[in-house]
């Protein structure tokens, strides 16, 4: 995007609130790849946000005030002095906006003769050819949005999301490190981890707390990531939910909120399909990272973890630390604890 490259360099100062009932505090606002960067004054990353989901709180008004879409309560305060940074994002936005596919009548006819067409596919061939044609529409924007309506449920059950600004920073250099994506821990999920669509990896806290290395935090991420790979987490809920919330995404974009409650009550419940050995170790390959810490962690004694202990493709190579020291005594305080 034209616009990007026109922005790549600029920063400027802001002031920062994480949430409604924490303090401002000064940051740094540069923009990166279709996404507002934010660290602090000491180079250290809090957060992103994605260019294609930042609405203004008080347009044509200075200061200007920016927020996440669904999270107002997470604020940038960008002041009057700082005109370009503020004309630089309403630019984006507003280039970003125009790009997305407009409505029209010519539209909504192609559209009604997709939905025509798939749907004898669907009643005549296989089902999942419905399914193929929902996941190759739905935008990565949808996808992110229907992950986080999930977590919202899942915090019911497990708890809200950990972390204050440095041990989230610390679990986005390990998330970096990893090339996870985005990260988050909970207090008491029912499962170790878990991944939903748009990316998004969830871990309990115990498997950062209960150990004293970050390998094994590590291995569950690499693991949900071979299982990523391995089956679509939209591809999952449509399965669970069924032809009938498969048009509805494929037709309005979104899911009833009733089959979110019931996919959530499913992660939740059901057992977590084991991933490819193979293919598991080709990650913890690829990740640079031992697979015997985390096989000993899920079994103790070995024995059902055995192919990864005996296929460790670290044995006996001097691997990098994942994060300093002080950056995983930050994570494993996540939860205050």
């Amino acid at each position: 995007m034209t616009a990007l490259t026109k922005y790549a360099r600029l920063e400027a100062t802001a002031l920062w609130r994480p949430t409604p009932d924490e303090q401002r505090r000064e940051v740094i606002v540069s923009i990166g790849d279709a996404t507002i960067v934010i660290i602090d004054l000491k180079s250290q990353p809090l957060t992103h946000w994605s260019l294609a989901a930042v609405e203004r709180a008080n347009p044509g008004e200075r200061p200007a005030i920016f927020h996440p879409d669904g999270d107002p309560g997470e604020t940038l305060e960008l002041s009057e002095g700082e005109a370009e940074m503020i004309e630089a994002i309403e630019t984006l936005r507003k280039a970003i906006e125009k790009s997305r596919p407009r409505p029209g009548r010519l539209r909504w006819m192609g559209m009604i003769a997709s939905v025509l067409v798939v749907a004898w596919i669907a009643l005549f061939w296989l089902p999942g050819a419905m399914q193929d044609h929902t996941l190759g529409v739905v935008p990565k924007v949808k996808r992110e949005a229907i992950g986080a309506a999930l977590l919202k449920r899942i915090e019911r059950v497990g708890g809200a999301v950990c972390g204050d600004p440095g041990s989230r920073a610390a679990l986005a250099l390990l998330g970096t490190r990893l090339q996870s994506g985005p990260l988050a821990v909970l207090p008491d999920m029912t499962k170790d981890s878990l991944h939903l669509p748009g990316g998004l990896i969830l871990l309990n806290r115990n498997v950062i707390e209960d150990y004293e290395e970050p390998d094994i935090a590590a291995g569950y991420i690499v693991t949900e990531q071979t299982r990523r790979d391995a089956s679509d987490p939209l591809r999952d809920i449509l399965r669970v939910a069924g032809l009938r919330e498969n048009f509805r995404l494929l037709t309005t974009g979104d899911l009833a909120p009733q089959a979110l409650d019931a996919y959530a009550e499913h992660l939740l419940t059901s057992p977590v399909p084991e991933p490819d050995t193979a293919a598991q170790i080709q990650r913890f390959e690829r990740a640079s990272l031992r697979s015997t810490p985390y096989a000993y962690a899920r079994d103790i004694t070995g024995e059902t973890t055995i192919d990864l202990i005996e296929g460790d493709p670290m044995n006996g190579k001097l691997t990098e630390p994942l994060i300093s020291d002080a950056n995983w005594l930050r994570l494993q305080a996540i939860c205050g604890g």
